[in-house]
């Protein structure tokens, strides 16, 4: 039987698909852990499987956790927002339905194009701009703000985690450009993060039934696998080439919403995924068509 060799591209295409059906995956635990446990806790839980795990690869790999004296200013930046979008991603997800609060998460990209100018002196075209600009109009019909009988601090609280997210990829892309590891990056935040939440889950500590348990700690798993997908993601492939297939994520999420808690989502959040999800892939196909004119055509 002749064996089946995939180019690089697909098996980055293949590890982004597995980390968006992860992620949407410990989104759904995350709701179905219930919405009695404080959303600290939840995040504790989350970071501390993360934190067993990178330990566990960095002991196996012999890769030392001391970062370098550089990467410390991006390490702490890359913790603390990404701390605080995790946390407040969780609450959105605790409080909309699942779709609404993955893709609000999903703004991150864009918020990392608005802090690429300051972090990595990257200056935006107008192609971009125009796609921050749709986004930030799609999270808007996402968050229906003023609108009777919608949860609009859950949203603005999704807004912001997506802002978060935005924040720390950027520094995670500063470390990445300097070559730090991974890994080590995965265990500093992961350590970072359970300290921060250790204090305020003692403090408001809910007690749990094994059940609930069971999905908090499937939750971290799934957030674990999908982590080091998407750093094996990139490790394959550019970002340009993989960012459109991560929104994939939203289309896992609406699945998850409508088997597990029945929720369909209205006509103004479809209107919202379509104006952030086709801002992606405006950007995706402007990169491509950017690079063939950069590529120079072979001599006839």
């Amino acid at each position: 039987m002749a064996k089946i060799t995939l180019s690089r591209r697909t098996k980055g295409i293949l590890c982004i698909l597995l980390a968006a059906l992860c992620f949407s995956a410990m989104s759904a635990c995350v709701r179905l852990a219930g919405d009695d446990l404080p959303t600290i806790q939840k995040a504790f839980f989350r970071n501390f499987v993360a934190l067993l795990a990178a330990l566990a690869l960095i002991r196996r790999k012999g890769v030392s956790w001391k970062p370098a004296r550089k990467s410390l200013p991006f390490l702490l930046g890359r913790s603390v927002f990404g701390t605080a979008g995790l946390i407040l991603n969780f609450y959105a997800i605790d409080h909309l339905a699942l779709a609404d609060a993955n893709m609000l998460n999903k703004l991150s990209p864009f918020f990392a194009i608005l802090f690429s100018i300051w972090l990595l002196r990257e200056k935006p075209d107008a192609v971009q701009i125009g796609a921050v600009v749709v986004a930030f109009l799609g999270s808007l019909c996402i968050m229906k703000p003023g609108f009777q009988d919608t949860p609009f601090l859950p949203a603005l609280a999704g807004f912001f985690g997506g802002m978060g997210a935005g924040i720390a990829y950027t520094f995670v892309r500063k470390l990445g450009i300097q070559g730090d590891d991974s890994r080590r990056i995965v265990l500093i935040f992961s350590a970072f993060s359970c300290a921060v939440c250790l204090p305020g889950m003692l403090f408001s500590h809910a007690p749990m039934s094994l059940r609930q348990l069971g999905f908090l700690m499937l939750a971290g798993l799934c957030g674990c696998i999908a982590q080091f997908a998407v750093t094996r993601a990139y490790l394959y492939a550019p970002a340009k080439e993989l960012s459109v297939y991560d929104y994939t994520q939203v289309i896992f999420a609406t699945l998850w919403g409508f088997l597990l808690f029945g929720q369909v989502p209205d006509a103004l959040s479809v209107l919202g995924y379509l104006l952030v999800c086709g801002a992606g892939v405006g950007m995706f196909l402007y990169h491509k068509r950017q690079d063939r004119k950069l590529t120079p055509h072979p001599a006839k």
